[in-house]
């Protein structure tokens, strides 16, 4: 464990002052057509290769599927303001079934055969931390989204190369506003139990137990807490489990929507509403959600996170309009995926153009430098490991079918939360 690093210090907790420009001028920054330097590529205007596995199909694939569309709408804005340095930014993205021993393969050939010159991250912590130990072996830069668990940075081949970069919120503080709700209610009118189940994957076990032991401060009685297999099969006896409880809270550790949508089914044959809903992902997935659950039954749920739709940033507003206009849908039903697997390639960008080339050596040393940068999630600032120091803590609500912020409650843009979540409607 990092015992050497503060936990909620409250930087995660408040929205930098920082201001953005519109998604276009982001991704077309250091496109001013100077010549790239490092990776042996001169002056030449050959296109700058970055390499990526994907869960493109398996048990990550509704989230893979959406990072490769974030991905290739960020190289698609950066080629059409004239690519990063004047030179054209080609993506490869091999799949990598949402296994981890495929992610080691994938990303040994995007180095070793195909020699790409910058690498993005894959989709779960699960699969970062291999892919990342391979990225360190050959001397890359690892930006990436989706790998916030403390076991991602904790790695060995991080602790001694220092080569992750992980532009979204720590997952350890994602549950924080939350619990800072609850220890802003009366004592009398508190939850008085709460359960936390949670999906054997290290994404979803930390920031649920984090939120345990602090609830547990405020005189919340746990009822249930155990971890079950990341298996749909086992999703059933544990979701029954705590519906025998009857507790007023279920922090729910889940990693995807198809975990979400078995315990909601499972509660609602058991006839039990829980009070307050929270699930670590899931609920963030914007239509996918809906489609699995229904939007009565969506109407209450919680999920932490660092970004969404309505988030108040030039930068952020420009790009749900850019994806609305090009697969439909309303902005609620932006998946939070698209704007980290967007937020990847704009730290890269600024790194590249900051460096002047593709050396992963300067690029490493420029994103540990204290720099903070812009992206559609907000600033960024990378620590000694790799974790987002800027990142912002947010809850968001289902309500009517629109997806809001609710807490934290000062925050600009939180609307006041749905303190009890309505019956099952199906």
């Amino acid at each position: 464990m990092r015992s050497h690093r503060p936990r909620f210090s409250g930087k995660a907790l408040v929205l930098s002052g920082v201001a953005f420009a519109s998604a276009g001028v982001l991704a077309a920054c250091g496109s001013s057509g100077s010549s790239a330097s490092g990776s042996g590529t001169g002056g030449s205007k050959s296109p700058i290769t970055i390499g990526a596995s994907l869960s493109l199909t398996g048990d990550f694939s509704a989230d893979g599927q959406a990072y490769d569309t974030g991905y290739k709408l960020w190289a698609a804005d950066v080629n059409a303001h004239g690519g990063i340095l004047g030179r054209p930014v080609k993506l490869t993205v091999l799949n990598d079934n949402s296994s981890a021993t495929q992610v080691d393969t994938n990303y040994q050939t995007l180095f070793s055969q195909d020699h790409v010159d910058l690498a993005f991250g894959p989709f779960s912590s699960l699969l970062t931390t291999p892919a990342s130990a391979v990225a360190a072996r050959y001397g890359y830069a690892f930006v990436e989204g989706a790998g916030g668990a403390p076991t991602v940075f904790d790695s060995p081949a991080n602790e001694a190369d220092h080569n992750v970069f992980d532009v979204s919120l720590p997952i350890i503080d994602e549950m924080q506003p939350f619990v800072n709700y609850i220890a802003s209610l009366p004592a009398s009118q508190r939850p008085k139990t709460a359960a936390y189940p949670m999906a054997n994957d290290p994404f979803a076990v930390p920031p649920v137990q984090q939120a345990q032991s602090e609830l547990q401060k405020l005189g919340v009685r746990t009822v249930y807490a155990k971890i079950f297999p990341e298996e749909v099969a086992d999703y059933k006896a544990p979701a029954d489990q705590v519906a025998a409880t009857g507790a007023q809270v279920v922090v729910l550790g889940s990693t995807d929507v198809p975990t979400v949508q078995a315990f909601m089914q499972a509660f609602e044959q058991q006839h039990y509403t829980p009070k307050m809903f929270i699930a670590a992902a899931g609920p963030d997935q914007g239509q996918a959600f809906l489609s699995a659950v229904g939007q009565g039954n969506a109407d209450g749920m919680m999920v932490p996170d660092g970004w969404y739709p309505g988030y108040r940033n030039a930068a952020s507003e420009a790009l749900v309009s850019e994806y609305v206009k090009k697969y439909g849908g309303t902005a609620s039903s932006v998946n939070a995926d698209i704007a980290e697997a967007y937020s990847v390639g704009q730290v890269m960008n600024q790194a590249v153009t900051a460096t002047g080339g593709t050396d992963n050596a300067k690029i490493i040393s420029y994103l540990h430098s204290g720099v903070t940068l812009t992206t559609v999630q907000g600033p960024v600032k990378f620590d000694s490991l790799g974790e987002n120091a800027s990142s912002a803590a947010f809850v968001f609500q289902w309500r009517s079918g629109v997806f809001d912020q609710v807490l934290p409650s000062a925050a600009a843009g939180s609307v006041a939360i749905l303190a009890s979540k309505p019956a099952w409607t199906s």
